[in-house]
């Protein structure tokens, strides 16, 4: 098999493509910090690119890390035995490779941006990484994996400002919130699985019925955290309808999935968190911009 061709496997076995899924609210977190310097960020447009690249990369690592870690468990689930590494369309040595050069991408992106990220790049990796073994001794993995990508936004401010403030962990509550929501909502597919091989879940503790309702409960705490960063960095109208655009994704959602008809989950999980994430982008830059054209007028 040609090296290239196996570097389009691996891209694949991680989704790739689902980066999607956390950049725009790093990307968000990084304008929220332009805004708060007034706009006169001296190099921006180079920082925004290696904030991009540091999000693929570190996301790459850890989907990489989690199906080299999960492969012995993938192999026995129905679900997920015909992954690629289980299904040896890849060896584990080429996916460790892969780790290992994400890895570097991170941290080098790291290092471009200011000595603060790189100082705390081993300890992002880490949290990336550790959360692959959580579901083997805690039930709480679907919200270590949430802060694995809620600190996406405060680690693109801390790249812009070279500091943090502790507005932006707002939004990191609120991704983390959010990302385990959906988590628990696609775990429910794995109930009987994770019961067999004493693995640890919110559906196995609490049921299907009441993972959902737990989900539920927690892309509500989402919607407060948004809500609640909106007032703290004083941002307009647009944002506020972002939040409600948001709001109204989840509630369609939570509509798609039901405790006896979990056929819907993969249009729920990717499809839907998607648009909630590109669309929370689109309209709180709007908003940024728009205030901040509005100051320039201004004054």
């Amino acid at each position: 098999m040609s090296f290239w061709k196996r570097v389009r496997l691996t891209l694949d076995m991680i989704r790739f493509e689902h980066s999607v899924f956390a950049l725009p609210f790093a990307l968000t977190g990084a304008l929220l910090a332009m805004r708060q310097s007034g706009f006169v960020v001296p190099e921006w447009p180079r920082l925004l690119l290696w904030i991009v690249v540091a999000m693929v990369a570190a996301r790459s690592a850890a989907m990489a890390f989690n199906r080299l870690v999960d492969a012995g468990i993938d192999a026995k689930n129905p679900r997920t035995k015909n992954r690629h590494i289980p299904a040896r369309l890849l060896t584990p040595r080429f996916g460790w490779a892969f780790v290992v050069v994400s890895s570097f991408i991170f941290v080098w992106a790291c290092r471009e941006l200011n000595v603060v990220c790189l100082w705390l790049s081993p300890f992002a990796l880490t949290i990336t990484f550790v959360y692959s073994f959580t579901k083997r001794f805690t039930s709480l993995s679907h919200l270590v994996l949430g802060f694995a990508l809620g600190i996406a936004p405060a680690a693109a401010w801390i790249a812009i400002r070279g500091s943090l403030d502790w507005r932006i962990l707002l939004l990191t509550a609120a991704v983390m919130l959010w990302t385990a929501g959906f988590d628990i909502i696609y775990a429910c597919q794995d109930f009987e699985f994770d019961s067999q091989e004493g693995l640890f879940s919110v559906p196995r503790v609490f049921g299907i019925a009441g993972a959902l309702r737990i989900a539920q409960l927690l892309h509500v705490g989402m919607i407060a955290c948004l809500i609640g960063l909106v007032f703290a960095l004083q941002l307009g109208a647009l944002a506020f309808v972002g939040v409600l655009a948001v709001a109204g994704l989840l509630v369609y959602e939570h509509s798609l999935v039901k405790p006896n008809d979990l056929s819907r989950v993969d249009a729920a999980f990717f499809t839907m968190n998607g648009w909630v994430s590109v669309l929370f982008f689109c309209f709180w830059a709007a908003d940024i911009f728009l205030l901040n054209t509005s100051y320039a007028r201004h004054y």
